[in-house]
């Protein structure tokens, strides 16, 4: 039985991996599939990657190629979710504002740089026609640590996954003043080039079990029902998270990936435009 490390955040979108691990579809291939919930999100990934703590990830698309143009030794394998993330936009429930408008020069609470609620702060400012060279952000490590920034007044703005903080925002916690979709697929799946350099056949195995789940996922019976128990989310909004989610099982374009490097670039996130042979496996 061959071991393999996987880290990713512990949100809905990876339910394909742990169904799969909890009825031994990778154990019948001879792999040991460990897994590591990382609620600090992409940043703290990339790090792990580059720190060689893990093997595998299931990363967000911008904050990986940001990693790597700067010397992360790993790789995309392939898409993992196909569609846009949708970025909530959030202040404490109490905040006197009311509209995105009111966000240009208000701090952005981030998970930690290099994340993806740090990257898609620039994005959505960029959207806006802000100022990018202006934006000022605390670092608050994860969700709970936004409750808590958010919640002792800091006045900062918020962005994560919209269905993850929709709890939060029903219950009071946060007020949620619109949306930033990812212009791109949300999601892949990175390895590190030593685990590529020496188990490429077990990546192909890994590969062939998650493809097979994520096709068939929103096929299984009462799906919606399983999600909403175990992510503590109402059916309704699942019903409506599914309705927005693709699941891919093909490598990231080169034409994805020039168009997230060109974004980057143009925020000064990168410094340059590199060849494809440095992103994708």
């Amino acid at each position: 039985m061959k071991t393999v490390k996987i880290i990713g955040v512990p949100e809905h979108f990876n339910l394909p991996w742990h169904l799969a691990m909890e009825e031994g579809a990778f154990e019948q291939r001879g792999i040991q599939l460990e897994w590591t919930d990382i609620p600090e999100g992409t940043g703290r990934m990339c790090q792990m990657l580059q720190d060689g703590e893990t093997d595998l990830a299931i990363i967000l698309t911008e904050g990986l190629v940001k990693s790597i143009s700067q010397g992360n030794p790993s790789k995309i394998v392939q898409e993992y979710i196909s569609s846009p993330l949708l970025w909530g936009i959030h202040v404490a429930a109490e905040s006197p504002r009311t509209s995105i408008n009111e966000l240009q020069h208000v701090k952005i609470a981030i998970s930690r740089m290099g994340s993806g609620s740090h990257l898609m702060a620039y994005i959505h400012a960029q959207n806006q026609g802000w100022n990018t060279d202006a934006l000022q952000f605390e670092i608050i490590n994860n969700l709970e640590g936004a409750v808590e920034n958010l919640g002792s007044g800091s006045g900062a703005y918020f962005m994560w996954e919209r269905f993850t903080t929709k709890p939060l925002v029903d219950k009071g916690i946060f007020k949620r003043l619109g949306d930033c979709p990812t212009p791109w697929p949300c999601f892949v799946i990175a390895a590190t080039n030593a685990f590529l350099n020496t188990h490429t056949n077990l990546l192909n195995h890994i590969l062939e079990v998650i493809n097979l789940y994520t096709s068939e996922f929103k096929r299984i019976p009462s799906i919606d029902r399983t999600l909403a128990n175990r992510y503590a989310q109402k059916l309704e909004d699942i019903r409506e998270w599914l309705s927005k989610t693709t699941w891919g099982q093909a490598q990231l374009s080169v034409e994805t990936l020039k168009e997230v490097q060109n974004r980057l670039q143009s925020l000064n996130l990168i410094e340059k435009i590199k060849s494809p042979g440095e992103f994708l496996f």
